[in-house]
């Protein structure tokens, strides 16, 4: 089975931190998803989704530290349905998100402050831990339109010998 789940929205609420008894840090926020979709009636209709979403460990302190109300995420992350009984008795129960991968898409300045520029599209999501991720500078330039050679790249065998 796979259990994956892609959402955009903005945060309800500044998020929540608390440690489990392990000292491992959990962040808790909400955000509001919308989507909008024409009617029977040919109109335009909008839904709001409301949504929890739960991280772990290091991407808890970063959601933590950076994140604000109404700041817009992608969250990367898994589905589940947390259940439970009200105080009146009756059963209730919500979606919530182990957010796996939280992106920060857009840059707010905090507040009373000047803005800043905007920074290059890579610096505008923080790099996972972790990963080494290569600058534009290091990577080697690539002329899309030269004529492809039968070899294909350095080692490669030519492409009558790839089984497919």
């Amino acid at each position: 089975m796979y259990n994956r789940i892609l959402l955009i929205g903005n945060l309800t609420r500044d998020p929540e931190v608390r440690y489990l008894p392990s000292g491992v840090p959990v962040t808790t926020f909400d955000i509001a998803v919308n989507e909008r979709y024409r009617g029977r009636d040919q109109e335009m209709h909008e839904e709001t989704l409301f949504i929890r979403v739960e991280t772990f460990q290091r991407q808890a302190e970063t959601c933590a530290e950076y994140l604000k109300k109404g700041r817009r995420v992608f969250v990367d992350g898994k589905l589940r349905i947390d259940q439970w009984e009200a105080k009146d008795g009756t059963k209730r129960s919500r979606p919530v998100v182990r957010g796996l991968q939280v992106r920060f898409i857009d840059r707010r300045p905090a507040e009373g402050a000047a803005p800043e520029a905007e920074p290059a599209a890579s610096a505008q999501a923080p790099k996972p831990a972790g990963v080494d991720v290569p600058s534009s500078e290091e990577l080697p330039e690539v002329d899309i339109n030269a004529q492809s050679s039968e070899s294909g790249p350095e080692g490669a065998a030519p492409n009558e010998d790839l089984p497919f």
